[in-house]
């Protein structure tokens, strides 16, 4: 499967050996710019973090033929965005709870924790009587590609890319309000939101204070 667009981007399945670049995409770029990595100071955590968990995690993620790459014709195939997105089981919430209750109490982990709450919440197995979804993980653009409606057509690709491996049904957790306006923009529908500034510690104070427009995080899904 592969695309090109007018302005010579194409996208294709990601591969084992884009990861490398995905890789210092995703550090470089989405870390310091997505509300919540960016409040928790997570690029330097990430700069910290021991390789090879998520690392592998990822790798194993692309083995399943469900993620893709942005690459531009114009600058010798030069990675400008990818989507990691997987397949999601009932089972995996409660892996994921045991995750997010077993995380450590930094950036990633409050992360996790979060994600895990609007997940089981959501609980979109049950809301679409289905049994698997395609779960689009992480979308990134490169900054200097902005604007061009690239995170669009990385959205509008994996849903095809859903379709033709039989998923009923495509989600998306977006932490901020341009990643959900895109989604919608697409069809996808908000079965469930949660507002930043409701979802406090034991004192009483709010985790995550985005700036605005970046007040709350929203579960986006369609039925593909």
């Amino acid at each position: 499967m592969a695309s090109k667009t007018p302005d010579n981007v194409i996208i294709r399945v990601m591969r084992k050996e884009d990861y490398k670049n995905v890789r210092a995409l995703f550090k470089e770029d989405f870390l310091a710019s997505e509300p919540l990595c960016q409040l928790s100071g997570i690029a330097s955590q990430w700069q910290n973090e021991e390789k090879g968990g998520n690392d592998d995690n990822n790798l194993s993620v692309i083995a399943q033929g469900t993620c893709l790459v942005a690459l531009d014709e114009d600058d010798g195939g030069r990675l400008v965005g990818f989507v990691l997105a997987e397949a999601q089981f009932p089972e995996d919430i409660e892996k994921h709870r045991i995750e997010a209750e077993t995380s450590r109490q930094n950036g990633f982990g409050r992360i996790r924790v979060i994600l895990f709450k609007v997940e089981r919440e959501a609980n979109i197995f049950e809301r679409f009587g289905i049994s698997k979804v395609l779960y689009s993980k992480v979308t990134c653009v490169d900054a200097s590609m902005r604007g061009k409606g690239i995170g669009s057509r990385l959205a509008a690709a994996l849903m095809d890319v859903g379709r033709s491996k039989g998923f009923p049904a495509m989600l998306a957790h977006c932490t901020s309000f341009f990643s959900a306006r895109q989604k919608q923009a697409l069809g996808m529908q908000c079965i469930y939101s949660l507002a930043y500034a409701d979802y406090k510690d034991d004192q009483g104070r709010p985790i995550f204070t985005p700036a605005e427009p970046n007040t709350m995080l929203r579960v986006m899904a369609i039925k593909l």
